[in-house]
């Protein structure tokens, strides 16, 4: 499967059963050559430019299935990690 291929698919959460988006990006695990999670923007965003600037990022190990259209994940909302949040706590 190609990353364009990954990148249409929408991503639903089976805990709750909301889209949470589509694929925008991976993040890998250069040293072990594997896919770390993925990485889903929210609909926060104006047309992409304003607004908060969050991205849900989902580990490999929360993808249940891959379908045709969809990828389907386990996330908990208290368990969703914030790539804003990750970067702040970097910064401090």
């Amino acid at each position: 499967m190609k990353i364009s291929d990954f990148q249409t698919k929408d991503v639903i959460n089976i805990v709750d059963g909301k889209k949470l988006g589509q694929v925008s990006d991976l993040e890998l695990d250069l040293r072990h050559g594997r896919i770390d999670s993925i990485v889903v923007p929210t609909f926060t965003r104006f047309f992409g430019m304003f607004g908060g600037g969050t991205d849900v990022i989902i580990p490999w190990r929360n993808i249940v299935k891959i379908g045709a259209d969809v990828v389907l994940v386990r996330l908990d909302e208290a368990k969703a990690a914030y790539r804003e949040e990750e970067e702040a706590q970097v910064r401090t």
